[in-house]
């Protein structure tokens, strides 16, 4: 008898899904289907990918490269380094690359006689209760809204752009090397609170003076100063930016500014400069099993009007934190002209 299994490798957005190096320059209005054998099947960050062959209508053999979600979101899914093996025979469903390479993001992989299901977006749900803020927080996919592209499509949605805002993104090839993600460098905030679906936020403690908190995705982690201190001179500036906290009552207010120049921290083309600031409410709520989380972003030179973001996190101590131990080979194999 023959069995056929799906092992989702890019799940239909239920919510914010995966952030790739962008889904632009990829058609993702439309999936196609291949059936081909299996080359390559790299266990790697920022993406695990794999290669396959596959025979043209014509006779020709091509070989595809196919973009998935990072090893810590793939393992929640039941994908490991094993999954695939070279010389599988796989039917893939993808959306490949506007331009006619062989490239594309994997929607869905069937391969015969295998038992594994990942369908379905990770859910966290509540388990336990907490006193405090510190500790890994996690929002549930199922209770978010969905935007087509996941972390790209909230900002393409939600941002009102100015002129130059504009311009800078259609003048920004993301399969090229001036995505950061090239060269492993990640999201700055609210980036990790956009993708809290898939990478838990973890607030840590660390004394009276100061707390960090810090996501799995590509290691982003940053300082609250909580000792009254100001921000430094505009001239001095931080990739992650320079955060210092204060208490409103039972909230933590964290005050973000002092970027660094950052090409696309929102994927989508937009970059932010000298003028970025972020706001950040932290709440207890529902007993201790969720906090609330607001956002303020503002960058007058490239978005017009400041865009402001609610969620709710659940508490979530459960979900390991893992090392995303960024493989800059692995990131730039999906730029244009690499292979």
């Amino acid at each position: 008898m023959k069995y056929l299994t799906t092992l989702v490798a890019v799940l239909a957005p239920a919510a914010l899904v995966f952030g790739h190096h962008s889904d632009a320059g990829l058609d993702m209005e439309n999936a196609i289907v291949l059936d081909g054998t299996v080359t390559g099947y790299y266990w790697r960050n920022p993406h695990a990918y794999f290669t396959m062959e596959t025979t043209e209508v014509a006779g020709g053999a091509v070989e595809w490269e196919l973009q998935m979600g990072s090893t810590i979101t793939m393992q929640r899914r039941g994908w490991a380094r094993d999954t695939l093996v070279v010389g599988d025979r796989v039917t893939v469903a993808l959306h490949p690359a506007i331009n006619g390479r062989p490239y594309g993001i994997a929607e869905s992989v069937e391969k015969e006689d295998e038992a594994i299901e990942a369908s379905g977006a990770y859910r966290v749900e509540v388990t336990t209760s907490t006193t405090s803020l510190d500790g890994k927080w996690m929002a549930n996919s199922s209770e978010l809204v969905s935007y087509p592209g996941g972390f790209d499509g909230f900002f393409q949605a939600n941002l009102e752009l100015t002129e130059r805002g504009r311009e800078a993104q259609a003048e920004y090839d993301p399969l090229s090397s001036e995505n950061p993600e090239a060269t492993c460098v990640g999201r700055p905030t609210p980036g990790m609170l956009v993708s809290s679906n898939l990478y838990p936020v973890e607030v840590i403690f660390n004394d009276d003076q100061t707390i960090t908190i810090r996501t799995d995705y590509f290691d982003e982690t940053r300082t609250v100063y909580m000792d009254g201190r100001g921000h430094p001179e505009l001239s001095e500036r931080f990739r992650a930016g320079h955060s210092t906290g204060r208490w409103d009552g039972d909230t933590l207010v964290v005050d973000t500014r002092n970027f660094t120049d950052h090409r696309s921290p929102y994927q989508i083309g937009v970059p932010s400069g000298m003028q970025k600031h972020v706001v950040e409410r932290y709440r207890l709520i529902e007993g201790g099993t969720r906090i609330a989380v607001d956002f303020m972003l503002e960058d007058p030179e490239y978005i017009a009007e400041p865009l402001t973001h609610s969620r709710e996190l659940i508490y979530s101590p459960q979900v390991l934190s893992q090392p995303f131990d960024c493989d800059p080979e692995a990131t730039r194999r999906f730029l244009s002209g690499s292979n």
